[in-house]
């Protein structure tokens, strides 16, 4: 698995490559989500590389080995899918798979509806359409209250990293890997960096407009879920101009993480991998 940079929009941008001398290979970007980096996806890169496919996952701005930007607007949505096509473009890709997880799904989502020529096939984990999830009802925005929470500048940076009852570990207590993230928030600035994703998106996600996506997609919801509700990904078929598939897992959020063996049959089933795996 190889490590790399490139330049976009002032920053400098890291993202892991697991076939950098390989470029014939159909390419798969992996976009991970809060409070994550692109080294969550170390089980699906190296099956993905197994399968004859080129894994690629990068570091959202801000996060992992990643530049902070500096402000709050900086990390609109638009300016996070500009890295993705300038990551493609840095590489000389034209078309790839897309696969997200949380925020990661969030912009997945966004990436195929923006730039629809550059998707083959869309796989979102547990997020599902933003505009399926603005409208999954009072449930949702229940199960979502700690967004609100995100919004509060230096306040939530300061619960987060506290041992208190809205302290990240506790928040996050299913997380597999909580204490490696817990290290890397601790580093100056990198609360503040991440939350910026929530602070700059959260209104566009909740009531603005999000068009739909013309490549097959797979949908992936986990039933011990805390965060998200079940309707906001299965009512998401209403946004696909092409082939749905919905899948229902057990176990917590992070399924990248807590069931990477069937999240990868399931990846590669639908990318069309698996005989060649």
């Amino acid at each position: 698995m190889h490590r790399a940079r490139y330049d976009h929009d002032g920053l400098s941008l890291s993202y892991l490559d697991s076939a950098p001398d390989d470029p014939a290979r159909p390419a798969v970007l992996l976009l991970h989500g809060f409070p994550d980096s692109a080294q969550m996806w170390h089980e699906q890169i190296e099956a993905l590389h197994a399968a004859g496919l080129r894994a690629i996952a990068p570091d959202m701005r801000g996060y992992g080995d990643s530049s902070m930007a500096a402000s709050t607007g900086d990390y609109a949505a638009a300016r996070i899918l500009g890295d993705f096509a300038a990551l493609l473009d840095h590489l000389d890709i034209q078309r790839a798979h897309v696969v997200g997880h949380d925020w990661g799904a969030v912009l997945a989502w966004m990436f195929a509806g923006r730039f629809p020529q550059r998707v083959d096939r869309l796989a979102v984990i547990s997020v599902g359409h933003p505009t399926a999830y603005a409208r999954a009802g009072v449930d949702q925005k229940i199960a979502g209250w700690y967004t609100l929470f995100f919004l509060l500048r230096g306040i939530s940076e300061r619960l987060l990293l506290s041992s208190g009852p809205t302290g990240l570990r506790t928040l996050m207590r299913s997380h597999p890997d909580v204490e490696e993230v817990l290290q890397r928030m601790r580093q100056p600035g990198r609360m503040t960096a991440a939350l910026g994703i929530y602070r700059a998106n959260l209104s566009q996600v909740l009531f603005g407009k999000h068009p739909s996506v013309e490549a097959p997609t797979l949908g992936i919801w986990s039933e011990g879920d805390a965060y998200l509700v079940e309707s906001q990904m299965k009512n998401s078929d209403r946004y696909v101009g092409a082939p749905w598939r919905y899948e229902r897992v057990p176990g917590g959020h992070w399924v990248p993480l807590e069931q990477p063996e069937r999240l990868n049959a399931l990846l590669l089933d639908h990318l069309g991998a698996a005989a060649s795996a």
